[in-house]
């Protein structure tokens, strides 16, 4: 049977948050960050359903007054954190049907706790959170994150030397071994990888969700660093002489969408991960993170012209980033049929 790893703007049946709560790291600014979930919430169910892991739908009911909680379901499933792009399982279609891969998740690396989260996707299967016909494979033999790969739907997959060969994730494995596995499960033609491109405070080992992304199977938006007196500068340069390289699967240059690099944004002294590749694709539209500065409208629009018939939303993602993600670290999106 055909596998395919769906691209992102395919058409989907829902989104996934693990909302937050006292016992996690939000605690010091839980309102705070409550607020920005809620936002993100209330956008998504315009366009379509949310599941949402939490501790108490109550709780979560309140923050989302006035919503047709219809169209949520909440599962009551402890959690470590609420990074689901990286502990949700991640769909592949088989013979037209939609299949979840629960891999490990281990707190990137190893950096922090991950025993709950490493336990939701599994736990929500059971709980019957997903459409009856939809298969569950456990992949726990291997550490592998959403927010790692970035798929064209259509045998491309894009990701980062930093994070698939990292420490204490799959170490064990070579990087053609790597390669191969991937293509294995996901029926990929090929893959490319970028050998530079960081953040400041990034604690992932640089996602590629927060560096480059495919917009459609031709275009790649990027994060673009101006300053030369910023430390990003020479990074990001040797990866956009990367992406330049890159050719689609009929051997053309990809078009290039160039996204701002944020503003610099510090908590105590130390700077925080701000991107604006870290937009979420949804039915209809595009969930774009936003930090209170000028460059918000810059990407807005850029994002507008690599997304011509999507409506591109901001949202204020200044919370989110204080503890060294955004918005699409926080979500993951399921492909129609399976919720």
């Amino acid at each position: 049977m055909e596998i395919k790893l769906p691209a992102e703007w395919e058409p989907q049946s829902g989104v996934m948050l693990t909302w937050p709560h006292e016992n996690t790291d939000w605690k010091p600014y839980l309102d705070e960050v409550t607020a920005c979930f809620a936002e993100i919430a209330r956008q998504i169910l315009r366009f379509e359903k949310l599941l949402v892991v939490c501790c108490s739908a109550e709780d979560v009911k309140k923050s989302l007054k006035g919503e047709d909680f219809s169209k949520i379901t909440f599962r009551e499933i402890p959690s470590n954190d609420t990074w689901a792009r990286d502990h949700a399982p991640i769909t592949v279609i088989v013979g037209g049907a939609p299949q979840l891969l629960d891999f490990t998740f281990n707190g990137w690396g190893l950096k922090f706790a991950a025993n709950h989260d490493n336990r939701i996707s599994r736990l929500l299967f059971d709980s019957g959170a997903f459409h009856s016909e939809v298969r569950f494979h456990s992949m726990l033999h291997v550490v592998l994150e959403g927010g790692s790969i970035e798929s064209d739907g259509q045998g491309t997959l894009l990701t980062t030397s930093r994070c698939l060969l990292s420490p204490n994730r799959n170490d064990f494995k070579s990087r053609s071994e790597i390669e191969d596995y991937l293509k294995l499960i996901f029926n990929l033609k090929r893959v490319l990888w970028l050998e530079n491109g960081y953040l400041a405070g990034d604690d992932t080992d640089s996602h590629i969700d927060t560096l480059a992304r495919f917009c459609d199977a031709k275009t790649i938006a990027y994060v673009k660093c101006e300053d030369e007196n910023d430390e990003h500068f020479a990074e990001l340069a040797a990866m956009e002489k990367e992406i330049l390289t890159f050719r689609t699967a009929e051997g053309q240059p990809y078009r290039l969408v160039p996204l701002p690099m944020a503003e610099a944004v510090y908590d105590g002294g130390e700077r925080l991960p701000a991107t604006y590749a870290n937009f979420l694709i949804i039915n209809g539209a595009v969930l774009t993170p936003a930090y209170g500065s000028p460059l918000d409208e810059i990407a807005k629009n850029r994002l507008q012209s690599a997304f011509p018939d999507r409506e591109i939303i901001p949202v204020n993602c200044l919370s989110l980033i204080r503890q060294h993600g955004s918005l699409h670290c926080v979500t993951m999106q399921f492909p129609t049929g399976v919720l």
